[in-house]
């Protein structure tokens, strides 16, 4: 596969501690996302900040992502990371969830026209950093992107990677491939494909419609297939067998970190059992229930005997 590939934020998964032990299992050329960092009471909070310039984050390339509702916030973010050394930043204005939309942040933001206008006024600001963005289709209307559109070709920036739904479809419904391929004729600035891409076969199927594609940035697929990036760069599909022995050693590095860093049993399985969230499919339905299930950690255990 001769595209970037980019590894999408996901909340509640893709930490420090994820992404190093991620690199350490599979390798590769990726760029990595933090999740998103927003404002709060006037400030930017420090454990964003560690997530971003802490020691685990030092074995890949990674790039700070934050979410915003207006100028004022956007400034003060790019302010604190500037400020930590970041030399590139993600816009997020994607993120579906109502908590933030319905604040006028994430995929919020793409209908606020008087706040996107200010866009490259801010940017401009900061000579010394490389913007790059992550969108949706719009809130609720799948051509609403074409409003900020003349904003963003109006910006220099590295790329838009584009999940080609509407907020309001959350992660359900049909991919809009169609509007996709307008979006990617319209858009002066390179752009990256995002969304449901679970299997190298999903991967070239994309790259082979739109060949045009600067990359693709994997999120919940890579989360239930850690093994898909590698895969992916070196264009096969591995044995299950292969993928699972792989998934399990990265699991292992990941609840040795969290068994020397958290106390209790209850910090740790709150941590850990978020690993196999989306891995239903590549673990079987038996193992994923019995680790949802876990109240202690030797029954953790039990249950992860049942990936076989």
């Amino acid at each position: 596969m001769n595209s970037r590939i980019y590894i999408a934020p996901v909340q509640g998964h893709t930490d420090a501690a994820w992404r190093h032990f991620h690199q350490l299992a599979y390798g590769g050329d990726n760029l990595y996302f933090t999740p998103f960092i927003r404002a709060e009471h006037g400030g930017v909070r420090d454990r964003d900040i560690r997530d971003f310039s802490g020691p685990l984050s030092a074995n890949h390339q990674l790039e700070p992502q934050v979410i915003f509702r207006d100028m004022e916030e956007l400034d003060l973010l790019l302010t604190a990371l500037e400020d930590e050394g970041a030399t590139r930043i993600n816009l997020n204005m994607g993120c579906p969830f109502p908590l933030q939309t319905g604040k006028g942040r994430g995929a919020g933001f793409i209908a606020n026209s008087a706040e996107a206008t200010r866009l490259p006024e801010i940017s401009a600001r900061y000579p010394g950093i490389s913007l790059s963005a992550k969108m949706r289709l719009g809130f609720s209307g799948h051509d609403e992107w074409r409003g900020i559109m003349p904003v963003l070709n109006s910006m220099p920036l590295r790329f838009i990677a584009l999940h080609p739904r509407v907020a309001r479809q959350q992660y359900g419904g049909d991919l809009d491939l169609d509007m996709f391929a307008e979006f990617m004729k319209e858009s002066a600035n390179p752009v990256v494909f995002n969304g449901e891409l679970k299997t190298p076969s999903d991967i070239s199927d994309v790259t082979e419609r739109f060949a045009d594609i600067a990359g693709v940035m994997l999120g919940r697929g890579l989360l239930g297939r850690p093994s898909l990036a590698a895969e992916a760069a070196a264009g096969e599909e591995w044995p299950r067998e292969r993928r699972i022995d792989e998934m399990l050693r990265f699991h292992n590095a990941l609840i040795a970190h969290y068994e020397e860093t958290l106390c209790g049993e209850s910090q740790l399985l709150s941590k850990i059992k978020p690993f196999w969230e989306y891995a239903e499919e590549e673990i079987g339905r038996k193992a994923w229930k019995a680790i949802k299930k876990a109240g202690t950690v030797p029954k953790y255990r039990t249950a992860l005997a049942l990936i076989e």
